[in-house]
């Protein structure tokens, strides 16, 4: 879950966009009491003027605050980085249940596939499909800058390299895979883990597809899933393995 300032932090922003009008110190303290915090007004007063400060909202005179869009980008990347850390024990299970070979099957295949749409894409891809790539990097990275959830960007980035290939075909069999809602959050966890980061491999696709250099593109894509695979096999001798030596030595010692 969140942290508790980030918790408080994240009721207060969703209070004032959920409200219709500008809202004061008063409704937020009696908002925040009905989620279990027990904050003075003129305590809630004092993290407004910070709100105001960081540009998150906006006092209308007496009226109270409304969020500005910078508050409402802010409230967004709470709520995404709430969601993945409310969905972390569920996805601890549902990783042990799919297991290791099934997401290295997984990956084999993505390997195989997304080499080749990246490959293509370097050949097809339009300029607004380059500028929208370099958007999404550029997103990826203020997240990884503040430690929230890339799943959803993992999955754009991913999804405009498909289309920019134009091979219905592989895009078909792209989306097959996809079809396992989990894989792209379940990486991501597994990635934290083992204190791996992807952001550098999507930057060295993205380069070599926006020069144009199919082979470069290829050999960039492969490395990148060659680097997830690794990390599957480093999580599972760190967690699952280790637990089974565990195991191991408690039955001896019986």
């Amino acid at each position: 879950m969140l942290h508790e300032k980030q918790r408080i932090l994240f009721f207060i922003l969703k209070a004032i966009d959920s409200s219709q009008v500008p809202v004061g110190s008063g409704y937020l303290r009696n908002s925040l009491q009905r989620q279990g915090f027990d904050i003075s007004e003129a305590t809630v007063g004092r993290m407004l003027r910070q709100l105001d400060i960081k540009e998150y909202t906006e006092k209308i005179g007496f009226k109270g605050r409304i969020l500005t869009p910078i508050g409402k980008i802010k409230l967004e990347e709470l709520e995404r980085e709430n969601t993945i850390n409310h969905y972390g024990k569920e996805l601890l299970n549902v990783i042990r249940v799919t297991g290791k070979q099934e997401l290295l099957d997984a990956l084999i295949a993505r390997k195989a596939i997304e080499s080749q749409l990246a490959k293509l894409a370097a050949i097809y891809i339009t300029d607004e499909e380059i500028h929208k790539m370099k958007q999404v990097i550029k997103r990826q990275q203020m997240h990884v800058n503040k430690g929230i959830s890339i799943a959803e960007d993992d999955v754009e980035f991913h999804k405009i390299i498909a289309k920019a290939a134009r091979n219905r075909i592989l895009d078909a069999a792209m989306d097959l895979i996809r079809q396992h809602g989990q894989l792209s959050p379940m990486l991501e966890y597994i990635r934290k883990e083992v204190k791996s980061r992807v952001l550098l491999d999507h930057k060295n696709i993205y380069k070599a597809i926006a020069s144009r250099k199919p082979e470069l593109a290829e050999e960039a894509m492969v490395r990148h899933i060659e680097k997830l695979e690794r990390d599957v096999k480093k999580y599972w001798e760190i967690v699952y393995e280790k637990d089974s030596s565990l195991d191991v030595v408690r039955e001896l010692r019986m």
